[in-house]
């Protein structure tokens, strides 16, 4: 198993008093499960396990759970062993959330009934941007009209680093608290890293060098809705532009974080799209199913998206499938947190010493909403303090970074 080249600091927990991995806990939480009994037609059985869940959090302790019908369950078990004499505060947070969510899918049953409590409000996600996912599309049209040029690609990066704004774990879709930028409104001056000039500088490298095989992206996908539409028109660039010949997206295998998606997601996003009265919408949703027939846009799922482990205990499986990407592009806050452990690293951290594990080029598209960052430097971090006290968790900033070293 590769690690970081430093030794790992201690992971976030909500026991760090006063921090968002507490507030995140003691308050989302519950009020996530409160809106799954809200929008789901459940069994009086699971209403009162979910009623249960949402009393033990903070103070009673974690529990062993059964869920006959998953392949992950073994895993689980593992996973909760070490920390059931603790309480939802004393463990790691990243742990606590993805245990929170591991806990709500088994009450609802989803292995067996494929019921996914978290269906309604991703389809109110995706409703509620159709405005916005318009003028998406013809953004995406415009730049595919214009042919492969670096400015196109780092234009479509930053529309699918901004779509992560679009996180329902955080903002119900109609919320108008929600951070939200484009390109047109100076998005760039919210960058706390911006290095998509390296990234369009590296594509223009790959299609110069010698090879055996065509390339191949792949994508750790984060939210479904408005968020997976950026992440289809950055494919669709990709894809029609020949700068990848195969574009796999890598999706939960079962519901999280509420609207992080999963397979049956990407498949119904390019259904809606191919459906659409809209014709920039419809046009690009014909291309992606076009590619989807031709197996060049893929979607993998593998149980370790869902796991509570940091990324440099991916399994080997899983590895060799990442190590044959030309470069994976990493999504949205959980798989930042995922790749950096969750842990308290300095903020000046170089951020390919953390990495270093990867097993390909690597590249972060993710506003920040968690106290987890690194590679930045000091003056940044004084003035981003400064400018924003609360930059690191409000989704408002963001960063495109580049680790073009392998592992």
């Amino acid at each position: 198993m590769s690690t970081p080249k430093l030794a790992v600091p201690p992971p976030l927990r909500g026991a760090d008093a006063g921090s968002f991995a507490e507030h995140s806990i003691v308050h989302r939480l519950p009020h996530i499960a409160q809106r799954v009994l809200a929008d789901n037609p459940l069994t009086a059985a699971m209403r009162h396990r979910i009623e249960d869940l949402m009393a033990a959090i903070p103070y009673r302790t974690l529990e062993a759970f059964t869920d006959p019908a998953a392949p992950d369950m073994p895993s689980w078990l593992d996973y909760v062993c070490p920390y059931l004499d603790l309480n939802w505060l004393q463990v790691p947070w990243f742990l606590a959330e993805t245990y929170f969510y591991r806990r709500l899918i088994a009450i609802t049953d989803f292995f067996r009934t494929g019921f996914d409590p978290f269906a309604a409000q991703k389809q109110e996600g995706l409703h509620t941007t159709v405005a916005r996912g318009q003028a998406l599309a013809t953004q995406a049209h415009r730049l595919l009209a214009d042919g492969w040029c670096p400015e196109g690609l780092i234009h479509v990066l930053t529309l699918a680093l901004w779509g992560n704004q679009a996180d329902m774990s955080l903002w119900a879709p109609d919320d108008a608290t929600q951070p939200s930028h484009t390109p047109a409104d100076h998005s760039h001056e919210h960058l706390v890293v911006n290095e998509a000039e390296a990234v369009a500088h590296y594509f223009t490298a790959l299609q110069d060098a010698p090879r055996a095989q065509p390339p191949c992206v792949d994508c750790l996908l984060d939210n479904a809705g408005f968020e997976l539409l950026g992440d289809l028109c950055l494919a669709d660039y990709l894809l029609s532009t020949a700068q990848a010949q195969t574009v796999r997206f890598h999706a939960k295998v079962h519901p999280t974080f509420v609207s992080d998606a999963i397979r049956v997601d990407v498949h119904a996003t390019i259904a809606w799209l191919r459906h659409h009265a809209d014709s920039p919408l419809r046009t690009l949703g014909e291309r992606l199913h076009t590619c989807v027939q031709h197996k060049r846009l893929q979607v993998h799922t593998h149980p370790f998206w869902t796991s509570p482990l940091p990324m440099w205990e991916m399994p080997n499986d899983l590895r060799i499938v990442l190590a044959e990407a030309d470069v994976v592009l990493a999504k949205g806050d959980a798989n930042y947190r995922r790749a950096l452990g969750d842990a308290h690293w300095p903020f000046t951290t170089p951020l390919a010493d953390i990495v270093s594990y990867f097993p390909a080029p690597l590249v972060f598209l993710r506003t920040c909403k968690a106290e987890v960052i690194a590679g930045l430097s000091s003056a940044q971090v004084h003035e981003l303090r400064q400018r924003d006290p609360a930059w690191l968790t409000n989704g408002a900033w963001g960063v495109i970074q580049f680790v073009p070293g392998h592992a």
